[in-house]
This record gives structure tokens, C-alpha cells and sequence, in this order.
């Protein structure tokens, strides 16, 4: 059976879309609590999807939605220009193996480069072999430490 890969960008007008990327999330880093237990209004996905900061991508296959990626622009003050930073990647089990994260991350170039944005990063946790290994294949390699710090 021929599978139809599609990437697509959610826009303002299209606020009932977060809710297959918020479940491609909930599935695929098995994490629902996150994901699922208080979803925003599409007063306020309206809102984030028309600002200039954050970018939301959806990929179906055959119109089923296989995998999602959201990302935010961070705007520098150092120099004009800015970063585009991968806060979630994810790919659904049945659909992995098929370039789904690969083409997400493809449909986030031409975005980036639009917005004037010298690099697009991303973590990933030790331990994930599979993200490591495309994101090596995409990118370089930079051993960061990272902090949560608590606000109070």
C-alpha cells in the first residue's frame, strides 16, 4: 500500500490541529499527563500559533497523523538574527523508519531561513540512540549541561 507522506504547517486559523500533534506527543514520548490532562483553549493556540515565536508542524500519512514537531524562535540581541530551537520532535511507532523526522526537520529549514535564523538546535537525552542518531546525521554534536531551574 502506498503511503502518502504530508508535512504541514499549523496555522492561527487552524487551532483545532494542536490536538493531533498534542496526541502524537502524548503517544510517542508516552507521556499524556503533559500532553493530554489540560489541554489549551483555541483562544489561547490562536494566540500562540500567530506569533512570530513558535512554529508548529504536523506530518500525516494517508491523513492519519504520524508525527510532530514544535519549535520556538529565539531572537538574539547580540546581532540581527536568531535561533530556531526543536522543543518537541516525536514520530509515532508504526510510521518511524519512514523519514517522517528527518522531513519535519527539512520543512523547518526554509522557516528558519525566512526568519533570518543562523542555526536551528535541538537536545536530546542520553540514552536515546535513535534521535542521537539522526540528529548526528543532520547536525553537530555539542556536549551541553542543562538546568531546570525551579520558579518558586
Amino acid at each position: 500500500m502506498h503511503q502518502s507522506i504530508d508535512i504541514a504547517r499549523i496555522t492561527a486559523d487552524q487551532p483545532e490541529r494542536v490536538g493531533p500533534l498534542l496526541d502524537v506527543f502524548a503517544e510517542g514520548f508516552e507521556d499524556a499527563e503533559n500532553y493530554s490532562s489540560a489541554r489549551p483553549s483555541p483562544a489561547y493556540l490562536t494566540k500562540l500559533l500567530g506569533t512570530d515565536t513558535f512554529i508548529a508542524l504536523l506530518a500525516t500519512v494517508n491523513q492519519e497523523p504520524a508525527g510532530a514537531l514544535a519549535a520556538y524562535e529565539l531572537v538574539k540581541f547580540e546581532q540581527e538574527r536568531s535561533e530556531i530551537y526543536i522543543y518537541d520532535l516525536a514520530v509515532l511507532e508504526p510510521y518511524r523508519r519512514l523519514g517522517i523526522a528527518t522531513g519535519l526537520i527539512n520543512a523547518l529549514h526554509p522557516i528558519a531561513k525566512a526568519r533570518g535564523a543562523k542555526v536551528i538546535f535541538v537536545q536530546s537525552d542520553y540514552g536515546d540512540d535513535p534521535a542521537i542518531a539522526l540528529y548526528t546525521k543532520l547536525g553537530s554534536r555539542e556536549d551541553v549541561l542543562h538546568f531546570d531551574i525551579e520558579v518558586e
